[in-house]
């Protein structure tokens, strides 16, 4: 079950990234370093979580 949580948190990062990306083309630093440490806090935790149910 908390393999789905590990994709959730992966889509979440993901949609970070693209934000990040988004907002490089707008000059929005505020707004790129909140997608930037969302990016790395939930890719983390999603790394994390799937490295957890895959390894036992």
């Amino acid at each position: 079950m908390h393999i789905v949580l590990g994709v959730l948190f992966l889509l979440v990062a993901i949609l970070a990234v693209v934000s990040i990306i988004r907002q490089l083309k707008y000059k929005n630093i505020f707004a790129i370093g909140f997608s930037a440490i969302t990016a790395l806090a939930f890719g983390f935790f999603a790394v994390a979580t799937i490295i957890s149910e895959l390894g036992g």
